[in-house]
């Protein structure tokens, strides 16, 4: 199928408008139904859009953010590599408010599941019928050696779109000439978009054009990746001698960095780098442990509405899930989002609950118009969403088809966040 935004959206009309002032139901239980969702990305800006939408009024939905502006992490990785500009990455949520529901600029820092409610950095105690949790991820503590959140600014993660890919574009551009650019790559599973392998083959156009004799180290604890055939192959064609890839079989299961003394550690051997972009190893976002509905490092949940395990009231989408065979990717979250938001209107409201069906496609770009892509359709089980069948481009392609391939996912793009955001 090819992508383009009124293929993604339909005909529906995208309206501006300014935040609505927060004006929460009671919590004695009369009133409308109340759904809280926390977390303004692909899963919980397009939950609250689409239940607001098709609720037409019924149900009272309120949307915490602490962000005023949001910056994709899907596409993030062509900012890097100079095809799109940071601004073309960042979405108001003006036109979610304009339609009635609450936008909260805060962060959610309790959830009594007992009382039914959430609370905020800001002092609100929110009640909600239902809680939708959409909170991103987080990192592990200890994942790599010599690094936590207080060192991003030495050595940026930049899965976190906005500040930290403006400050690893900057790094990247005032390195030396033939200087090194390191990565620390994460290990299985990790939020997909901004992929790791794409980042690379950004970072590599990038330096192709302002440092060609640099080079690129990457460290990696994972024996194979998405797409490896189509970027290894990529990268032979484009960036010769540039890129070089340690897997665990050579030690890039054991790093250690140091942001002080800019090194990074790969079983032993140091080596000396000017830029070292540390992803560690990921979890659900906090809230989510918070709400005490995780298991190890994520939130399991029923495949048929994204429901929490350990709480029927709660759901989780997106990269803090648990939910079987899809990735953690935008175009997942947004899919999760609406089969989620049709299960709680029904809930709430009686109205028809559809069975779910999900999709997902994540592109990469390699090179100017050299996009790549793999995907799959999925169905709800009892035991997870499954994979029903997938796709992924060919070696070898033709030029047309990759830039085809590109063109989709630019299309893709523009959909999704006009879906998202209204």
């Amino acid at each position: 199928m090819k992508f383009n935004r009124r293929a993604f959206i339909g005909t529906a009309a995208a309206t501006a408008g300014t935040l609505a002032a927060p004006t929460f139901a009671r919590a004695d239980g009369h009133g409308k139904p109340r759904v809280v969702v926390v977390g303004g990305g692909a899963g919980g800006a397009t939950a609250a859009r689409y239940i607001a939408k098709d609720s037409n009024g019924e149900i009272d939905v309120t949307l915490i953010e602490p962000t005023r502006a949001y910056y994709t992490c899907f596409f993030s990785n062509l900012y890097l590599g100079g095809f799109r500009e940071i601004d073309s990455l960042g979405h108001s949520y003006g036109t979610l408010a304009s339609t009635g529901i609450n936008v909260v600029h805060d962060w959610a820092t309790g959830v009594d599941r007992d009382a039914k409610t959430v609370t905020t950095a800001g002092g609100y105690t929110i009640p909600y019928d239902r809680l939708i949790l959409s909170p991103g991820i987080d990192f592990v503590d200890g994942a790599v050696a010599g690094w936590d959140v207080s060192a991003q600014n030495a050595m940026p993660h930049a899965y976190k779109a906005g500040s930290q890919t403006e400050l690893l574009k900057s790094q990247i551009e005032a390195m030396p000439a033939g200087g090194t650019y390191a990565m620390v790559a994460p290990p299985n599973p990790f939020r997909c978009p901004p992929g790791p392998y794409e980042r690379i083959s950004m970072v590599a156009h990038l330096l192709k054009e302002i440092n060609p004799t640099a080079k690129i180290l990457i460290a990696d604890p994972k024996e194979n990746f998405s797409k490896q055939g189509l970027f290894e192959e990529g990268w032979n064609k484009h960036y010769a001698g540039m890129i070089e890839r340690v897997g665990p079989d050579f030690g890039g299961a054991d790093v250690e960095v140091d942001p002080a003394a800019m090194t990074l550690s790969i079983d032993g051997d140091v080596n000396n780098v000017d830029v070292c972009n540390v992803i560690p190893a990921m979890k659900a976002g906090k809230i989510a442990d918070i709400a005490g509905i995780t298991e190890g490092n994520w939130a399991p949940v029923n495949a048929a509405d994204l429901s929490s395990k350990m709480d029927e009231n709660i759901h989780v989408l997106g990269d803090a899930c648990a939910q079987g065979d899809m990735p953690k990717s935008g175009f997942s979250a947004n899919s999760q989002a609406k089969v989620c938001a049709n299960a709680v209107r029904g809930a709430l409201t009686g109205s028809t609950v559809f069975p779910a069906r999900f999709a997902n496609t994540c592109w990469s770009l390699i090179d100017t118009n050299d996009g790549v892509k793999v995907g799959a359709t999925y169905e709800a089980t009892d035991e997870k969403i499954a994979k029903v069948d997938g796709f992924i481009s060919e070696t070898g392609e033709s030029s047309d088809v990759r830039q085809a391939t590109y063109e989709e996912s630019v299309g893709w793009y523009d959909g999704i966040t006009a879906d998202m955001f209204g």
